[in-house]
């Protein structure tokens, strides 16, 4: 088993390695089953990619808020990046985030290495894959086998830290209706939670990419907040959705974007909404610097 102890200002933060170790703590911590009459501990999980910000913290908050123990993942997962993506360059920095969750409250951190949670990758791992209706559209249309990857992972991660309930942000909104149509179909028993986008400032979505975007990107970078909110003004107003998308896309290409998609969508299936009669989802994803941004905005 392999333990390391984080002091910090709550309380004494669990950091994990191993499988073993992380099962061995579960036992500990959530003790016997409830006596007759008492509820039984609550554990909450936040996985993450580490590199973490305000928007990872109030996934932490949310399940503090929700449940008596926490948990957060850290692993940069291999198997949702693409050959040609960021994952040898995807920013790291353990100690740093091990302070921010230790000074959260977070009672146990998870951080196990490629090894311990494939084996050998070189060799065939048993892959989950969501639907192609959910998959086939947006991301994964750029992103070929990444949401193959996301789905994988979670559902090991799942599987290995058995929370009763696990947070995610809406910020990656296709992500979150696949992990919950995972759930659904794979009848498992836990809740999935959604969390609202954390932005700058400024509007700008915070994801540890952002780190990549240079000072001048940085600055262009709240386009993609502008034009969403432009696009979500237009459709309440009750203006045609096609030619307030297509304003969108102008914009972001004359700031400097390579705009990857632009688009109204079903809040459940992510089908086009020409016409919408209820609530949709706005997502975009652009490059700027050469870094991948997303965002997305809900239009009651």
């Amino acid at each position: 088993m392999s333990y390391t102890r984080v002091e910090s200002r709550s309380n004494v933060l669990e950091v994990l390695e191993s499988v073993e170790a992380l099962r061995h703590w579960r036992e500990q911590t959530l003790g016997n089953p409830p006596q007759e009459g008492k509820r039984r501990a609550q554990l909450g999980l936040v996985p993450t990619m580490g590199y973490l910000h305000a928007g990872h913290l109030s996934l932490v908050e949310r399940a503090k808020e929700e449940c008596d123990f926490v948990a957060v993942s850290i692993f940069v997962n291999p198997l949702q990046f693409g050959p040609n993506e960021d994952f040898a360059k995807y920013p790291r920095d353990l100690e740093g985030d091990l302070s921010l969750l230790g000074s959260a409250g977070v009672d146990c951190v998870f951080s196990p290495s490629t090894e311990e949670v494939y084996g050998d990758l070189k060799k065939a791992t048993t892959q989950v894959v969501p639907p192609q209706w959910l998959i086939d559209k947006l991301c994964g249309s750029f992103r070929p086998g990444h949401f193959e990857g996301v789905a994988t992972i979670v559902n090991k991660l799942f599987n290995m830290v058995q929370p009763d309930i696990a947070y995610f942000g809406e910020k990656d909104y296709q992500q979150l209706l696949v992990i919950r149509q995972m759930v659904k179909d794979l009848n498992m028993n836990l809740n999935i939670q959604g969390v609202p986008i954390v932005r700058e400032p400024d509007g700008l979505a915070m994801s540890s990419r952002n780190v990549y975007l240079s000072q001048n990107g940085r600055k262009k970078a709240v386009t993609i907040h502008e034009v969403l909110t432009s696009v979500k003004n237009a459709i309440e107003e009750k203006r045609s959705v096609s030619a307030a998308l297509e304003e969108g896309r102008t914009k972001l290409e004359s700031t400097g974007f390579e705009v990857q998609y632009l688009e109204a969508c079903d809040i459940d299936t992510l089908e086009p909404a020409s016409q919408p009669k209820k609530p949709i989802v706005l997502l975009c994803a652009a490059k700027l610097d050469n870094v991948r941004l997303i965002d997305n905005m809900i239009v009651q």
